[in-house]
């Protein structure tokens, strides 16, 4: 599945892998060397992250059940924790750098 921001068309990840039970959220991208360019990991449901046991920086995008950006926290280096975000319903992670100030809250993202 593909992430594309809806107001430029840019694909921010060609694919996008899905952890939508609870072990699959706990294990997110802990432990993995990296994650490569054009790959994103949507947990849902995510209201806040933690970057505990990781490896490697990430950008990260709360959305709310609409897809709607909540916000974004760039390059979110290995042992940090985001705040609670009560609006978001899902977490897109990407590898640190893809984004570079490319959207913010309010943008509308699509999956196909």
């Amino acid at each position: 599945m593909k992430c594309i921001h809806a107001k430029t068309g840019r694909v921010l990840a060609e694919d996008v892998e899905i952890a939508n039970t609870f072990w699959k959220r706990l294990k997110g991208l802990m432990l993995r060397s990296q994650l490569p360019v054009g790959r994103a990991l949507l947990l849902d449901p995510c209201p806040q992250i933690h970057t505990c046991f990781m490896r490697f920086a990430i950008d990260v995008v709360f959305l709310d059940a609409s897809n709607r950006v909540v916000a974004v926290l760039e390059n979110l280096k290995p042992w940090r924790m985001s705040k609670f975000y009560t609006s978001s319903r899902r977490t897109l992670e990407l590898p640190g750098g893809t984004l570079q100030n490319c959207i913010c809250a309010g943008d509308e993202l699509s999956f196909n």
